[in-house]
């Protein structure tokens, strides 16, 4: 049995649609649910009434932040209704769960972002996801409830069971855990070399450096040869640095 997506919500507000996300997920075979820094915080009275004893509530994993909550997913895939400025393929909910169908089926774990009612996901978040997911809603009235959305991704999650799925999978891939670890790294170095200028600008910058990174699906032994040259190039291996003429 292919391994489910987790369904991620991110500071979500209300307990009712975090239950009625719970209960929909169980409607359509998800069981992996995060949640990240509720609002009312956990456990919530409101949640378990909504879940209608949906056994994937209780299974639910309550995280502290959106990072920690993907640091285990090599494939992430985030939910947003509004342009975001960012190079990134977006999807229509089918085109996603086919594709997610297939990288699971490669041994790849996925996570989908879902943001909250009011604010939606933070840019950051989006920043560290490969492809958007956008639902064709009317553009006078796009703004949909979170466990309606949550509906319509575990509908289409099902509806594509048993399609064929055809993804050529490169070496390990590598997970968010170990990408924001390399990403750390570089950004330390660009900061200790003054690239981050002028400062009212560096989150932008570090944005726009990750959005690129992304796009690119690392594995575990790219990231590592990276890391490897980001040392090289900023104190050497051991040796004085060799000295060219321009």
């Amino acid at each position: 049995m292919t391994q489910t997506p987790s369904i991620i919500l991110v500071q979500p507000q209300l307990g009712e649609n975090i239950g009625a996300a719970a209960r929909v997920m169980g409607n359509f075979g998800l069981d992996d649910l995060r949640i990240v820094d509720p609002r009312d915080g956990w456990p919530n009275d409101k949640a378990v009434s909504m879940a209608a004893g949906s056994p994937v509530l209780g299974k639910a994993f309550i995280h502290k932040d959106w990072s920690d909550a993907i640091a285990d997913r090599t494939r992430i895939y985030a939910t947003t209704a509004r342009p975001r400025g960012m190079e990134k393929p977006v999807l229509t909910a089918r085109q996603a769960m086919s594709e997610i169908r297939a990288a699971q089926a490669a041994g790849e774990n996925v996570g989908i972002l879902f943001g909250a009612e009011k604010s939606g996901l933070p840019n950051e978040a989006v920043t560290m996801a490969d492809a958007i997911i956008t639902l064709p809603v009317d553009r006078s009235f796009s703004s949909l409830n979170l466990a309606q959305t949550v509906a319509v991704i575990c509908y289409e999650w099902t509806a594509e069971e048993g399609a064929p799925v055809e993804f050529d999978p490169v070496g390990d891939p590598a997970s968010r855990e170990d990408l924001e670890r390399m990403f750390e790294h570089f950004e330390d170095e660009l900061e200790r070399a003054g690239f981050f200028f002028p400062p009212e600008k560096t989150p932008l910058m570090k944005q726009n450096l990750r959005a690129a990174f992304i796009r690119g699906h690392w594995t575990m032994q790219e990231v590592r040869t990276f890391r490897g040259a980001v040392k090289a190039l900023a104190i050497g291996r051991g040796k004085a640095r060799i000295q060219r003429e321009d």
